[in-house]
């Protein structure tokens, strides 16, 4: 199905042709489809220039070292995250522990996914946790507000 548009598209792009087979669209919009050409000679549309632009203009390559460094790091703040979340789930720290002053390795961690660590918390309930203390699904420990906070930590202490 997708196989014959590309077709057609590829080969308007070749011919210059740009909307009802056979007609020939200059730097002006089509008629039938209201697309621009795509042509060499219409080089001033904007459809054009952007193709021209280099993919990666502006980010800076890292070298080797750096993106093992970083891997070692990711991997490390996932060991200490998947050790933390273990011992929530047994009971070895409480979470208003957590939540009161986060470790470095849970603090990008998003509060939903630390409440369904905890056990008898399944999803229905973290989403109504979430709701009663006002914090959006996304957010992470580390963007929570104080009163926010102050909530989750009084709900957890009763």
């Amino acid at each position: 199905m997708f196989g014959t548009g590309l077709a057609m598209i590829s080969d308007a792009l070749r011919s210059g042709s740009w909307g009802r087979p056979g007609k020939r669209v200059e730097g002006r919009r089509s008629s039938s489809f209201g697309a621009t050409c795509l042509t060499p000679a219409c080089s001033g549309s904007r459809i054009a220039r952007v193709s021209e632009g280099s993919a990666d203009a502006g980010v800076p390559g890292r070298s080797r070292e750096q993106r093992l460094r970083a891997l070692e790091q990711a991997n490390e703040v996932r060991t200490a995250r998947a050790k933390l979340k273990k011992e929530l789930a047994s009971g070895k720290i409480e979470l208003v522990q957590v939540v009161a002053d986060p470790p470095a390795c849970v603090r990008m961690a998003r509060v939903r996914d630390v409440l369904l660590v905890l056990p008898k918390i399944g999803s229905v309930r973290a989403g109504r946790i979430l709701a009663q203390c006002g914090i959006a699904h996304s957010k992470t420990l580390s963007g929570l507000t104080d009163r926010q906070r102050g909530e989750l930590i009084n709900l957890f202490r009763r």
